[in-house]
């Protein structure tokens, strides 16, 4: 297959470029700032589109031929789905946007939310609002350009030859994806999410623990989502579907908290302990915690469309060691 990867310079998009590196026969070409350039290997570099990705005259020049799928890690805003769509100077099979769970409308009392549940429509303010509303207006964005646009003519595959047949029976629709992954944890999180964690027990041996709370949120190891949003690339029963992407179980800080010390302790020897602290102190301090402290502000996905895929998600423990020892590994350089 031919990929085409939007960023896949950090985190979840470098580790899916990594996996879908693994099968030879896959091609691999990128468009993205060039931020991470000297770290990629000759070929990464060769395949490398350095570009702004609103820059159309510069998408134009991509000349692919055929490209099987495009893989987009870092639309955001409204009309940059659209922007690639009308300008790549390539054709393409089907266009996998990575989304988010934080689409959902919140407080509905469903129980679980499935792909199909309703969206926000609420602007929160601040950075996180926009970006929310961004990944809503992306999703019905990248839904209408599929059903809108055919193959481009001038770039169409060989096998296409000219026949009697109408232009718009000729065309041939491009499919979507949509992947919503909830909390995303691993090596390269760039996120204020176990980090944190690490940071408070190499620094101060402990953890602050909210005793009070009674949120709960849904995981996925970076390789584990990545690997499921290979498999939507390569699965035809993904196409034109949305997926949640996160594990089954509710985690609950007690747990989290359990398994990372348990982890930091077991496996390298480094002790710490919790110190509890309430709610309404961590509130008026502002503690920077990752995860939802309330059970009415957390929220349950149904993740059983991605499950059926055959996608799986490694225990916490386990993606807490693999991590640990990479954030270990890194605080030595």
């Amino acid at each position: 297959m031919k990929y085409l990867i939007i960023g896949g310079t950090y985190f979840l998009g470098k580790e899916f470029a990594r996996q879908a590196a693994e099968d030879p026969e896959n091609e691999m070409y990128f468009i993205n700032r060039g931020s991470k350039l000297s770290e990629l290997t000759r070929e990464e570099r060769e395949h490398t589109f350095v570009m702004d990705r609103h820059d159309a005259a510069a998408l134009s020049e991509v000349k692919l031929g055929r490209i099987d799928v495009i893989v987009d890690f870092c639309a955001y805003q409204p009309g940059d789905i659209r922007l690639i769509v009308e300008n790549l100077g390539s054709s393409f099979g089907r266009y996998i946007f990575v989304s988010t769970t934080d689409v959902y409308k919140r407080g509905t009392g469903c129980d679980p939310i499935t792909e199909s549940a309703e969206f926000e429509t609420r602007d929160f303010g601040g950075e996180a609002g926009s970006y929310i509303l961004g990944k809503v207006a992306l999703e019905e964005e990248v839904k209408q350009l599929m059903a809108e646009y055919g193959i481009k003519a001038g770039s169409e595959p060989e096998d296409h030859h000219e026949s009697n047949e109408p232009d718009d029976k000729k065309a041939v629709k491009p499919e979507f994806t949509v992947v919503r992954p909830a909390f995303i944890y691993g090596p390269n999180n760039y996120a204020p999410r176990e980090g944190i964690y690490f940071n408070w027990i190499l620094r101060a041996g402990q953890i602050l623990s909210p005793v009070d709370a009674d949120g709960y949120f849904q995981m996925a190891y970076v390789e584990d989502a990545a690997a499921a949003i290979l498999l939507c690339c390569k699965k035809k029963e993904a196409a034109n579907r949305a997926f949640n992407v996160c594990g089954p179980q509710r985690f609950t800080y007690e747990m989290f908290e359990g398994d990372m010390l348990d982890v930091m302790k077991g496996f390298f020897g480094i002790s710490a302990v919790k110190v509890p602290v309430e709610i309404s102190v961590i509130e008026e301090k502002g503690i920077p915690l990752p995860f939802p402290l309330r059970s009415s502000e957390s929220e349950y996905y149904d993740c059983r469309s991605i499950l059926e895929l055959t996608a799986s998600f490694r225990s916490l423990f386990y993606g807490l060691k693999e991590t640990a020892a990479w954030y270990l590994k890194n605080e030595k350089k």
